[in-house]
C-alpha cells in the first residue's frame, strides 16, 4: 500500500475532533443566564423592603427583564448570520456581565429596572446562542447525548437558583444575587477566547428595525397600562391606563398589519400562524407563561411575608417544583414526540391543576411539606404539559420554517411571562395573598381548559423531530 493510502486511511479511521471544550464554554455562560431566570424571585421582598418599591413597581425588576428577553430573541438569527456566533457571543456574555454589576450598584429601584433591562438584553440572547452552537457542534451523529447533556443542565440551574438565592440572601444582601454571574462570565469568557471557533459564513439580510420597534414597544405599553389599573375602594380609569392601552392596540396592529403585507419576511412570520398545530401551540405557549411567571413572582413573596421564611427557605421549599418538572421530563421526553399532543397536555395541566388546589385554601398554618408537595405535583403536571407543547409548535412544519417557529414561540411565551407577573402583582396589590392564590388556580385551570386547542391526533411521519427542534437548555414550564 502506497504512503498517500496509508495516510489517507489513518486519517478517515481517526476519531473525530472533540467537541467538549466547546460545549463546556456555551454552558458554562448559560448556567449564569439560567440562574438568573430563578435566582431573583426569592430576593424581590428584601428589594422591595430595602429600595421602598410598591408590589407593583417591584414586578417590573423581573417584568422589565423578561421583556428584554423578548425583544432580543428574533436577533439571533440575524446577528449570528451577519457578526458571526463566536462575535455574538462574546457581545452577549459582555452586556449580560456589565448589566448584572450595574445592577448589583443600583441605589434606586427605577435604576435597578433599568439596569435589568441592560441584563435582559444579554441574558435573552445567551440561551439561544448556546442551543445554536450546541446543534452547529455536534452534528446529526453526536446531537442526542449533547442535547441530553445540555437539557439536564438546564433543569439542574432552576432547582439552585433559589436556593443559591436565598444562601446569598441571607448571607450577603441582596446585591449579591447579581455579582454572582461575574465570576461565572469571566470563567466563559476566558473559554470563549481559547476555544470558540470564528465563523467563517456572513449573512447580508436586512434587519426589519421597523417590527423591532413595534413589537417590544406595544408589548410594553400593554403591560404599563395594566400595572397602573386602579385597585381603590373609588376605582376610576386613570388617564395612563387608557393612553397605554389605546398605544399597545394601536402599535400592535401596525406590526401586524406591516408584516402581513410584507408578506412573511420580518420579524415573525405569521404565515406560521395559518398552521393550526403552531397557532394553538404558541397560545399555550402564552398561558404557560402566564401559569408559571405570575406564581413564581407570588409565591416566594407569600412565604416570606404570610409564612415567615428566610431567603434561603423559600427557595428551598420552591425547589419541589423545578424537580417535578425535570421528574416529567425524564417521563414523557420520548413519548411526547409519538402520541398526540392533545391527550398528554390535557393530562399534564390536570395534574398541574390538582397541584394548585391546596394553595388556594391554605392558611397561615398549613403544613410547608404540604404545600412542597403540591408544587412537586404542580411542577410534573407543568413539566408533562410543557414539553408536550413544545413538540406541538414544530410537529406540521416544514424543516426551512423551524427557526422562524422557535422565535415567535420563544416571544411569545415571553410576552406571556410579563403579563402573567404584571397581572399576578395587581391582584396582589388590590386584594392581598389570599385572592392571588386564588387566581394562581382560576389560571391553571385556564390552561387546562385551552388544551382543547391542541390537536388530538398523531404526528404526521414527514414531520420534524423534535429532538433537533426542542430547546435543550431552557424548560418550557420554567421561569
Amino acid at each position: 500500500m502506497s504512503a498517500r493510502r496509508v495516510r489517507n486511511a489513518t486519517q478517515s479511521a481517526a476519531p473525530a475532533p472533540s467537541i467538549a471544550p466547546l460545549i463546556t464554554t456555551v454552558l458554562v455562560g448559560a448556567i449564569a443566564a439560567l440562574l438568573d431566570t430563578t435566582i431573583v424571585a426569592v430576593a424581590l421582598n428584601e428589594l422591595r423592603r430595602d429600595l421602598d418599591a410598591g408590589v407593583t413597581v417591584i414586578q417590573w425588576v423581573t417584568t422589565a427583564y423578561v421583556l428584554a428577553m423578548a425583544a432580543v430573541i428574533p436577533l439571533v438569527g440575524w446577528t449570528v448570520g451577519r457578526f458571526g456566533a463566536r462575535a455574538m457571543w462574546l457581545t452577549v456574555l459582555g452586556l449580560f456581565l456589565v448589566g448584572s454589576v450595574l445592577s448589583g450598584m443600583a441605589w434606586s429601584i427605577d435604576s435597578l429596572i433599568a439596569f435589568r433591562v441592560l441584563q435582559g438584553l444579554g441574558g435573552g440572547m445567551i440561551l439561544p446562542l448556546t442551543q445554536l452552537t450546541l446543534v452547529r457542534a455536534a452534528g446529526p451523529e453526536r446531537l442526542g447525548r449533547v442535547l441530553g447533556v445540555s437539557g439536564l443542565i438546564g433543569q439542574l440551574a432552576p432547582i439552585s437558583g433559589p436556593l443559591l438565592g436565598g444562601l446569598l440572601i441571607d448571607g450577603w444582601g441582596w446585591r449579591w444575587i447579581f455579582f454572582v454571574n461575574v465570576p461565572i462570565v469571566l470563567v466563559s469568557l476566558l473559554m470563549t477566547v481559547r476555544w470558540f471557533p470564528r465563523d467563517r459564513q456572513r449573512s447580508d439580510e436586512a434587519l426589519d428595525l421597523v417590527g423591532l420597534a413595534l413589537l417590544p414597544t406595544a408589548v410594553v405599553a400593554l403591560l404599563y397600562a395594566l400595572s397602573t389599573v386602579d385597585t381603590g375602594p373609588d376605582a376610576a380609569v386613570r388617564v395612563e391606563t387608557l393612553a397605554g392601552g389605546i398605544a399597545a392596540v394601536l402599535l400592535l396592529t401596525a406590526f401586524v398589519v406591516r408584516s402581513v403585507r410584507r408578506g412573511g419576511v420580518g420579524l415573525i412570520d405569521l404565515r406560521l400562524f395559518a398552521d393550526a398545530s403552531f397557532r394553538a401551540g404558541v397560545v399555550m405557549m402564552f398561558v404557560l407563561g402566564v401559569t408559571t411567571w405570575g406564581p413564581m413572582f407570588l409565591l416566594p413573596l407569600y412565604y416570606q411575608q404570610v409564612r415567615g421564611l428566610s431567603a434561603f427557605d423559600a427557595g428551598l421549599v420552591l425547589a419541589p417544583q423545578s424537580v417535578g418538572v425535570g421528574l416529567a421530563y425524564l417521563l414523557v421526553g420520548q413519548r411526547a414526540d409519538r402520541l398526540p399532543p392533545r391527550p398528554l397536555a390535557l393530562a399534564g395541566m390536570a395534574v398541574a391543576t390538582a397541584g394548585t388546589i391546596p394553595f388556594a385554601f391554605a392558611t397561615a398554618g398549613t403544613d410547608t411539606l404540604l404545600l412542597g408537595a403540591a408544587l412537586l405535583v404542580r411542577g410534573i403536571g407543568f413539566g408533562v404539559a410543557g414539553l408536550t407543547i413544545a413538540v406541538a409548535i414544530y410537529r406540521t412544519l416544514t424543516p426551512a420554517a423551524v427557526p422562524g417557529a422557535a422565535s415567535a414561540g420563544n416571544v411569545i411565551q415571553r410576552i406571556g411571562a410579563g403579563t402573567g407577573t404584571a397581572l399576578m402583582a395587581l391582584i396582589l396589590q388590590a386584594g392581598g395573598y389570599t385572592p392571588a392564590l386564588t387566581w394562581m388556580l382560576i389560571l391553571t385551570a385556564v390552561g387546562l381548559a385551552a388544551t382543547v386547542l391542541l390537536p388530538g391526533r398523531a404526528r404526521p411521519t414527514s414531520a420534524p423531530t423534535t429532538q433537533q427542534t426542542t430547546p435543550p437548555t431552557e424548560g418550557t414550564a420554567q421561569p
